[in-house]
């Protein structure tokens, strides 16, 4: 098997996974939350990611809520 090195280890390809979705990573091609890699979307945005956006820009809240 094919060896790629990530987060300061080697990996077989194969084995190179999300830890929420378990999508294939590729080295360099994705996030790391303590220790562990991450598809960068949308599972590592939506894990770890700002939140609260969504209410900024009327999805869920209202439309100028900057200044409210």
């Amino acid at each position: 098997a094919e060896k790629v090195t990530s987060l300061g280890k080697d990996w077989h390809r194969p084995c190179l996974r999300c830890e929420k979705c378990n999508k294939t990573l590729t080295s360099g091609g994705h996030a790391e939350h303590d220790g562990k890699p991450y598809c960068n979307h949308p599972c590592y945005a939506a894990l770890f990611g700002p939140k609260g956006e969504c209410l900024w820009w009327g999805h869920g809240g209202s439309e100028g809520a900057w200044g409210s």
